[in-house]
């Protein structure tokens, strides 16, 4: 048996099915994961006391979180389990985690990193209003709490999660009043090709555009987002479109346009990253199987997005993958098999991407007054002020001059689009611009868990004198 230490980091659908591959090879992997329990955003689960059905929860998907869940209960015997604890630094083979207790150290020999993925925002007027969340947020509210986001609530931007999370209010019995997509109808028609390589999910796609109009829920598509107006919290969404613009009463609005992967701990683990022209972002580089070099892996949104189904895929390849550089037998039909079903899935994830492609376009419809980076306050007028005075070329002397991804979210919100605004305001492609680097802690550490970590005699006392 082999005496390898192998961590996963994260336990949604691709850390799940790798540790499921490599506890029937007779490997225990540790299994670190934020949330209180597995599923990942998908198939987020209840907490406890909680009894909502599946098919409430998760719909037409019920099958695949049921199988999720159960495949991991009947996992935890098996391996080691750390949940509620995120991962905020990597140095060599050490992993760094903020736990319930405190800062504490793991080693590895392999590391598969299934971190997932976040909202991608693009900032408008009145972002910054309480009732405004990203489609995630909107969708946890709905998942995890049984709640909405507002009594009367707006969903705008664009991608296949736009209608699922607007489908999913109504049928909780919310009040949706409204979803207006920025990509035209006649892409999502263009695209229906290569949509039809993974066919029951284009239809549900197309089910639940055509079940929300049925329902009676207002659907533009082809609308530019003009602001979301509120005295200290929102009252009113305005757009426009051909006809002219619009007001749209509302106390709360989900906004989103696709995902990015949540890739800082690949990049602090030494990946390298290429940019991938269809979703206008950088991604992982790997071997097509997951395998970054022998003893680094990663599967799922985070290496490139692909989906809850290409996760699972993913999550089991890459543990082959790993099993194999530790010279164990690893079945290669299996992973021709999951090597086949992926290609077959990116073809429709290509399909899915020109159909919703990121609307770079409404950059230029952002006013000078909006604040870009929540955390620090920073409107975009601010850099245009500082690209005048200083030029900066790419998003980290932004950051260094502006502070634009300087606060609690690390640029995990605004970083994206900073690379949209610095392409159009330099006249570069968007390849040219370099993303945020990656800082630890990638997330909010507290003081007093980091003090206790410190040197002896360099600790912070426990209260500071008033």
């Amino acid at each position: 048996m082999s005496t390898q230490k192998i961590v996963i980091v994260g336990a949604g659908p691709a850390g799940t099915r790798a540790a499921q591959c490599l506890v029937r090879h007779g490997l225990t992997p540790l299994v670190i994961s934020e949330a209180p329990d597995n599923g990942g955003q998908i198939y987020r689960r209840q907490p406890p006391g909680f009894t909502r059905s599946p098919q409430k929860l998760y719909g037409a998907e019920a099958h695949k979180a049921v199988s999720l869940h159960s495949t991991f209960d009947r996992l935890r015997s098996q391996i080691a389990y750390l949940p509620q604890t995120t991962v905020v630094n990597i140095v060599d083979r050490t992993l760094f985690l903020d736990t319930l207790e405190g800062v504490e150290e793991v080693t590895f020999d392999s590391l598969l990193l299934a971190t997932g993925a976040m909202d991608r925002v693009i900032p408008m007027q009145g972002w910054t209003l309480p009732g405004v969340f990203t489609l995630g947020g909107a969708q946890v509210a709905l998942k995890y709490q049984a709640c909405a986001i507002g009594e009367r609530v707006v969903f705008v931007g664009t991608g296949p999660l736009l209608y699922l999370v607007a489908y999913q209010y109504v049928k909780a019995g919310a009040q949706v009043a409204g979803v207006y997509d920025c990509v035209p109808f006649g892409r999502k028609v263009a695209a229906l090709p290569s949509l039809l390589w993974s066919p029951r999910t284009a239809f549900l796609g197309m089910y639940y555009m055509a079940r929300l109009k049925t329902l009676g829920v207002p659907v533009r598509q082809g609308i530019t987002p003009v602001e979301i107006a509120g005295d200290g919290h929102v009252r009113a969404f305005k757009f426009r479109d051909d006809f002219g613009e619009h007001v749209v009463d509302c106390d709360a609005v989900g906004m989103g346009y696709g995902l990015k992967p949540e890739s800082q701990l690949a990049e602090l683990a030494g990946c390298s990253f290429r940019f991938d022209e269809i979703q206008r972002l950088w991604v992982v580089s790997h071997d097509g199987s997951g395998r970054v070099r022998p003893g680094l892996y990663v599967a799922g949104d985070c290496g490139a997005i692909g989906g809850a189904d290409v996760a699972e895929l993913q999550g089991e390849l890459a543990a082959l993958e790993l099993l194999a550089d530790l010279g164990m037998q690893a079945s290669a039909a299996r992973r021709r098999k999951l090597q086949g079903s992926l290609r077959r899935l990116a073809r429709f994830r290509r399909g899915l991407e020109n159909a919703f492609p990121f609307p770079q376009w409404l950059v230029h419809t952002v006013p000078k007054e909006t604040i870009v980076c929540r955390c620090e306050a920073v409107k975009l007028g601010d850099m245009d002020d500082m690209l005048a005075l200083l030029g900066p070329d790419d998003t980290n002397r932004l950051k260094a001059f502006c502070r634009t991804g300087m606060g609690r979210c690390q640029g995990r919100v605004c970083g994206s689009f900073l690379m949209e605004y610095l392409a159009v305001r330099s006249n570069k492609p968007i390849e040219a611009i370099r993303p945020l680097r990656a800082q630890a802690p990638i997330k909010p550490l507290a003081y007093a868990k980091a003090a206790a970590r410190a040197e002896p005699g360099h600790a912070l006392p426990a209260e500071t004198p008033q």
